[in-house]
């Protein structure tokens, strides 16, 4: 695959991505590993969180699609988890308010009786050249947006989750081997990895699981909307696999993860690179 050079507007949207990401939409084909979960996803109206979505539902789980403000994209989400048969709950807001944050499971909890998978998937990142460059409210908006909220959101989900519940959280190939010009979002990354490991740790006698994935250069409306265009361009051309990902090949290791299949999986992240490691 490769990409002409463009940009958008942040946060971007699908429909403006080219050439348009691949979900799985038509080529994911669930067997009932989630049959009647209920899952929360942050980020779910594009990208990876469309792509997990989608496959959730074809697993047999009701998903709450959580989102800033993607009206179009969100929408379609949820066409394509009702068109599974499953139930899909759509709820705008800013994940950086820990109040949004609450009403989110709140939401899950009295829409589907049940709340079993949780998936931070939502975040910010913006490229800067320079410290100096960096504005004080970009730096405290990643921070916020891309592990405070999980903080919040994981507080929240615990005291509903049951024995074999699963956490799944998005973390990035920038937790170990960080980008300079992405400083403010790798820095967030790699304390999503760590917070993931501990909180696996703090959860284990309760049987919930907590995991992270860890994915390389992904084809999402966040590139060309946080990215310059020569950028854009040559977007995962530096993985050995000489190309960026696609959210459709992510989904099924969140779909392992908040499976039975994984009931001795805790405290790991899972990478899904193209080839660039994780140290």
């Amino acid at each position: 695959m490769s990409q002409p050079a463009q940009e958008q507007e942040w946060p971007g949207t699908e429909a403006d991505l080219d050439p348009p990401a691949d979900h799985g939409q038509d080529s994911y084909r669930g067997s009932g590993r989630l049959e009647g979960k209920a899952a929360l996803i942050t980020g779910a109206d594009s990208g990876i969180g469309r792509a997990v979505a989608i496959a959730y539902a074809r697993e047999g789980a009701d998903v709450l699609i959580s989102y800033l403000s993607e009206d179009q994209d969100a929408q379609e989400t949820a066409r394509l988890v009702e068109e599974a048969g499953r139930t899909a709950e759509l709820m705008a807001g800013d994940i950086r308010e820990p109040a949004h944050c609450r009403a989110l499971v709140a939401t899950a909890v009295r829409r589907f009786g049940r709340l079993d998978v949780v998936v931070n998937n939502a975040a910010f990142q913006m490229t800067r050249a320079s410290i100096e460059e960096i504005p004080d409210e970009e730096w405290d908006r990643t921070f916020q947006t891309n592990i405070t909220a999980m903080f919040h959101i994981c507080k929240a989900a615990v005291p509903h989750l049951p024995e074999g519940g699963s956490i799944i959280n998005t973390t990035s190939v920038n937790s170990d081997q960080p980008n300079p010009m992405l400083l403010a979002y790798a820095a967030t990354k790699a304390a999503i990895a760590n917070f993931s490991a501990g909180l696996a740790q703090m959860l284990g006698d309760r049987g919930i699981r907590v995991n992270s994935v860890a994915p390389g250069p992904i084809w999402t409306p966040l590139i060309p909307a946080t990215m310059s265009p020569d950028m854009v361009e040559s977007f995962g051309e530096n993985t050995p696999l000489g190309r960026p990902g696609q959210p459709a090949e992510l989904a099924p290791v969140y779909v392992m993860l908040a499976s039975d299949e994984a009931s001795y999986v805790t405290g790991a992240r899972v990478e899904v690179t193209g080839g660039k490691p994780v140290l």
